[in-house]
């Protein structure tokens, strides 16, 4: 199985965030990384993404000064490891087989 490495950029969307990560994290393709960007989200997104980062090793978190979702997604890019990528908005879900449908 290939790594995919999800992009999830976060800002504001305390409100939505557990909801986006557990739908990424409960795949049933699990071969990922995903890759939070705490995109100086002046809420409580930040302790959120390490919250989440302590209970899965797959999880990694960049906490970066705010420069919107483009500037948020390039910098997860130029960390990322996987074959594949995938970008998930933070105030969005995954149904559970949409990696495995889609990259098998």
């Amino acid at each position: 199985m290939d790594l995919i490495s999800v992009i999830v950029p976060v800002y504001k969307v305390e409100k939505y965030l557990d909801k986006c990560v557990s739908s990424i994290v409960n795949q049933t393709y699990r071969n990922l990384e995903i890759i939070l960007v705490d995109d100086g989200s002046p809420d409580s997104c930040g302790a959120m993404c390490d919250a989440w980062a302590a209970k899965d090793e797959r999880i990694k978190v960049i906490h970066k000064k705010n420069g919107g979702v483009a500037a948020a997604r390039n910098s997860a890019l130029e960390i990322a490891k996987g074959k594949y990528v995938a970008f998930c908005d933070s105030d969005d879900w995954w149904e559970s087989r949409l990696l495995e449908t889609v990259f098998t």
